[in-house]
């Protein structure tokens, strides 16, 4: 898609200097009517756009997809991947949460790298480590790189769709089973068939501590409208979503091993969308209950549903961040700007958006933001 003259414009102010500011420069948006269950969400005004605490230094090429590493024993020096899908000079940024790169641990170049997911307790040898799991489609493979360090851990890739051109990956989600460890790679392609679009694999570490896939299902509806890029996986509850773009969001179970596991558990969002459902975050309130995030892409606006029930929709929010394909959200402290938690959302002028969740909170707690029919 070819920038529009307000895309150049911002893109040229953020030339200017490392962005961290606590205001963030982005396009007013106004959110059409919706529906989902018994509510409907009341038009808002160009004021209401949620601006972004802090706002990265730009990529090279093209953002895509963030996600949030955890420093357990500094959150406050916590950081923040992020893609960049250039066919020969992409990577993995890493960004500090002021928004400036970490030269350091960026791993460039890569080949047209999509979405990235981060999960803990991966066992390798004698070790318990947190790794990153990143889509590269120029290699039809899922990369794995160690974490904080983003040593490349994966001897050059791990071969997904088996290496079929046409299901180039790019959507990834990691999950860890519960009652054994066991972590997973769910992985969407750029197409697929109507059942079974997403495959999921074992990752697992050989003596020499490289990582291996191993394919356990093949599961998920899809609509054929369009692709499957964004998946999230609810930990917790183990339970699986992702945005069947243009059409809805779909629930599984994230265990392969579940009763009915490739059960369709729930569709909803399927309306009020401008066009494409992207990106997908889960913000916890308890062991049970928060919120999904959905990206409203051409819309600009983020669409919240409850984490719970028939996920009905809370509130719609117009965000600084432009045509948003990827989100991730942690409800961990992380440090005194982001004290409850904080969202980032891609933004196409090649930056990621961080906000503060207690001005997410805020502006889903709002009473005239949803309206009962």
């Amino acid at each position: 898609m070819l920038p529009t003259a307000q895309h150049r414009a911002h893109a040229w102010l953020l030339g200017l200097g490392t962005l961290t500011s606590l205001i963030a420069c982005g396009p007013s948006a106004t959110p059409n009517a919706d529906s989902a269950g018994t509510s409907a969400v009341a038009t808002a005004s160009a004021d209401d756009t949620l601006r972004a605490t802090v706002i990265t230094q730009p990529v090279l090429n093209d953002s895509d997809d963030p996600a949030i590493w955890i420093n357990r024993a500094a959150p406050e020096s916590s950081l923040v991947l992020g893609t960049d899908k250039g066919d020969s000079t992409g990577g993995v940024y890493v960004f500090r949460l002021d928004g400036t790169i970490d030269t350091a641990r960026t791993r460039r170049p890569l080949r047209r790298m999509n979405n990235v997911d981060i999960v803990d307790g991966f066992v390798i040898g004698r070790d318990t480590v947190s790794i990153a799991v990143a889509t590269e489609r120029g290699r039809q493979a899922i990369r794995v790189f160690r974490l904080p360090e983003m040593q490349p851990i994966d001897n050059g890739g791990i071969a997904v769709f088996d290496g079929d051109k046409e299901r180039a990956p790019m959507g990834v989600a990691l999950y860890k089973r519960a009652r054994d460890g066991a972590v997973f790679a769910i992985v969407g392609g750029k197409s697929g068939p109507a059942d079974g679009y997403l495959w999921q694999y074992r990752l697992t570490a050989n003596s020499k501590g490289t990582v291996g896939g191993q394919r356990v299902r093949a599961f998920g509806a899809y609509s054929g409208k369009k692709e499957i890029e964004a998946i999230t996986v609810d930990r917790a509850l183990e339970q699986v979503y992702y945005s069947d773009e243009t059409f809805g969001i779909r629930q599984y179970a994230a265990d392969p091993d579940a009763p009915e596991a490739n059960r369709e558990r729930a569709l909803f969002g399927t309306a009020g969308f401008v066009s494409d459902h992207e990106g997908i975050g889960i913000y916890p309130t308890s062991d049970s209950t928060g919120y999904l995030l959905v990206s409203d892409q051409q819309g600009q606006r983020l669409r919240v549903f409850t984490r719970e029930g028939a996920h009905a929709l809370l509130a719609v929010i117009p965000v600084s961040a432009l045509e948003t394909d990827g989100v991730d959200v942690t409800a961990t402290p992380l440090g005194p700007r982001f004290p409850e938690g904080m969202l980032v959302m891609m933004s196409t002028d090649r930056t990621f958006h961080f906000f503060d969740w207690r001005n997410v909170k805020a502006r889903i707690a709002r009473r005239d933001t949803v309206v009962t029919k």
